[in-house]
């Protein structure tokens, strides 16, 4: 029979054993929630795209204001070309 002492020892690594499974399935949780928020935020912004453009589509909607809109926001010139904008001069290749 184990002395009192190896049952202390085995019902802590246990015990260390089950918190690391809590801890496990914890993480887990939040990364699914994280992506579940992603995920929603993804389609609030597909939606609202989708609203806007239809809009502008259907002549309810100025199309200047929306490419105003997108002038002002957008700096990337992969994003900027998706609507046909210019892309933006950054300080270092207009002093070349």
């Amino acid at each position: 029979m184990a002395t009192i002492e190896e049952r202390i020892a085995a019902l802590e690594a246990k015990l260390k054993q089950e918190k690391a499974k809590k801890q496990q399935i914890e993480a887990r949780k939040r990364a699914m929630e994280s992506k579940r928020k992603r995920s929603e935020d993804t389609r609030r912004k597909i939606l609202v795209g989708a609203l806007i453009l239809a809009r502008v589509e259907r002549g309810e909607w100025p199309q200047e204001k929306l490419l105003a809109m997108l002038d002002a926001a957008l700096t990337r010139d992969d994003d900027r070309a998706l609507f046909d904008l210019p892309a933006i001069q950054s300080p270092q290749r207009s002093s070349q």
